[in-house]
């Protein structure tokens, strides 16, 4: 058993209230009645910290110290917590998502890359993008029990699971693979080769494909994952990478670093609907607020974040950060489907 160390007392969150939609320039967008978020978490991964941005001001109002190679986070099951996964650092921070404050730290996690719960949170996925493994705990909230260390071949990198929780999705990067995990074995069940560089998964409505950023090359391939071959290229840009759905079932967007690009695609039609273009370099990771009209998203090469206007996918603003911004959070925030 893993020991969680509190530092304070965690504050409750209020609950978002339930999303409508609304149509804008073209698409449909999820638009909720909850308050706006006033606080953005970025992770700088290269320097160990995390900057907090007021959002109205769009300022750094403050930079923390959280551990070394901090490159990705999530809530807890109970939407209480914000996880913050230290890759060099062996551990995960727990931080308020509204406040900011530390409130905890999970030591011995290691090499934890990317991480993920099942959607019916038995399990917690931790890849070890450095050590060519995959950890896989079988969880209660925050408090981690180690069920088995998976090896898989080089670098394994972003996370899918079905909606049933019987597999996890691993991109390999460096080996250009897609292995899938059952869970309940806590064993590989297959691996197939993808396009150069996998990086950023995606699963579509209904379990049925799987969206796969192709990071060494300029698309989305998109992968029958029952029948484990690749049925279609959706050209995007250059270093597509990493996926933020728009929450409306339908679009997702995803992001070319090389191309300096956010692309939507329909998921239902499998096309390119429209691109983000002219931005500073290195666009990673995003976040949409819960009205659905402000897409935030890092710009690892710029050390910058910038906030786009979703209606008329135009740059507003950009807001210096630390070194190679990764993960963005705020809370509340768009759906995730």
């Amino acid at each position: 058993m893993y020991t969680f160390i509190t530092f304070r007392g965690f504050r409750n969150i209020a609950t978002i209230s339930l999303l409508t939609l609304f149509s804008a320039n073209h698409f449909a967008v999820a638009q909720t009645t909850a308050n706006q978020p006033t606080l953005a978490v970025i992770l700088n991964s290269g320097e160990a910290s995390v900057s907090l941005i007021d959002m109205p001001s769009r300022q750094v109002i403050k930079t923390i110290n959280v551990g070394k190679e901090p490159h990705h986070l999530m809530m807890t099951p109970d939407q209480k917590s914000l996880l913050i996964a230290n890759a060099m650092g062996n551990d995960i921070v727990v931080m308020n998502p509204t406040t900011g404050e530390l409130t905890g730290r999970i030591p011995n996690i290691i090499d934890p890359y990317q991480i993920g719960y099942s959607p019916n949170n038995k399990w917690f996925v931790a890849n070890g993008n450095r050590l060519d493994r995959v950890d896989i705990y079988a969880a209660n909230g925050a408090d981690l029990k180690l069920a088995k260390t998976v090896k898989l071949a080089k670098t394994p990198s972003h996370i899918a699971f079905t909606a049933d929780s019987k597999i996890a999705f691993i991109t390999l990067q460096d080996s250009n693979e897609l292995a899938a995990i059952d869970l309940e074995t806590q064993s590989v069940s297959w691996v197939i080769p993808t396009g150069k560089v996998p990086a950023g998964l995606w699963m579509t409505p209904g379990d049925q494909y799987l969206l796969v950023g192709i990071t060494g090359e300029d698309y989305v391939q998109v992968i029958d994952w029952k029948a484990r071959k690749e049925v279609k290229r959706i050209p995007t840009g250059k270093g597509a990478h990493n996926f933020r759905p728009l929450g409306d079932k339908k679009h997702v967007f995803v992001s070319n670093r090389i191309a300096s690009s956010i692309s939507l695609i329909n998921m239902q039609t499998l096309e390119k609907v429209s691109d983000i273009t002219g931005l500073p370099a290195g666009p990673d990771d995003m976040e949409i607020t819960p009205d659905g009209k402000t897409l935030w998203v890092t710009l690892r090469f710029a050390k910058k974040v910038g906030v786009i206007d979703i209606p008329s996918m135009k740059l507003m603003t950009v807001i210096p950060v630390g070194k190679s911004p990764h993960g963005v959070f705020f809370y509340p925030r768009a759906s995730w489907e």
